[in-house]
């Protein structure tokens, strides 16, 4: 495939992904009467990244999220030259999203961008359970390095064919179901920065910690993994990819 071909399949990959989890927190997390709440809003993340993994993770790798393109590199499984490139292919997909999002949104005089949110992530009073700065930090670097030692895993050249997809997605469910009460769950930098920029002010203030901890989590991730398996699945200097999420 030509990069091109790669950076759109990330484009639109990391679009569905936000589109599909941050839409299902503003608009039927806590829908009168029938709303799915944090179940299914975890559910809808993994859903999101396990079908477009499915569609196009033959074309990209489908990684959707800096951290873990950054934590593939360090694992050997990606060119360096496609980092920057598949990064901000990602955060394009996740600010047009965000866009989207709000303009539905604004559709009902119910929406109030400073009270709702946009399913934005944060720490302290804007953590959903007032969680600290130090207690969001650790459990977005945590995860982060998890989520990479599980893609790592699953996209192995020995293990299971196929399967991949379904792990990494039900992943995601996992550890939004840890951490959506947290920090409403980052764990990518793409998804954050695109409601960030929407709702602006402390948003945009606390984003700097949405990039800093997923990608140094990834970037753990990937060397351990690395280290730890002497994992040799995947050329690292021929531009080809694995399908990781």
């Amino acid at each position: 495939m030509t990069r091109m071909s790669r950076l759109v399949a990330e484009f639109i990959g990391t679009f569905w992904l936000v589109f599909g989890g941050a839409g299902s927190a503003v608009f039927a997390a806590a829908f009168p009467e029938v709303g799915i709440g944090l179940l299914g809003v975890s559910l809808a993340f993994g859903l999101a990244v396990m079908t477009m993994a499915y569609s196009v993770g033959h074309i990209s790798g489908s990684h959707f999220n800096p951290a873990v393109t950054l934590g593939v590199w360090a694992g050997g499984r990606f060119p360096a030259r496609d980092v920057l490139p598949y990064i901000l292919a990602q955060v394009a997909g996740g600010i047009l999203a965000a866009l989207l999002l709000y303009g539905i949104a604004r559709g009902t005089p119910s929406f109030d961008l400073a009270t709702d949110g946009l399913a934005a992530n944060g720490y302290g009073q804007h953590s959903p359970g007032r969680y600290s700065l130090m207690a969001g930090f650790v459990v977005e670097l945590v995860l982060t390095f998890m989520f990479l030692i599980i893609i790592m895993g699953a996209t192995h050249r020995k293990a299971p064919a196929g399967f991949a997809p379904i792990a990494i997605g039900l992943a995601l469910t996992l550890i939004h179901l840890i951490s959506i009460p947290i920090t409403n769950t980052s764990v990518n930098p793409a998804r954050s920065t695109g409601p960030a920029l929407i709702v602006g002010g402390w948003a945009v203030q606390q984003l700097w910690m949405f990039w800093l901890a997923p990608l140094l989590g990834g970037l753990l991730g990937g060397m351990a993994y690395r280290s730890m398996f002497k994992d040799d699945s995947a050329p690292d200097i021929t531009g080809e990819t694995q399908p990781v999420t």
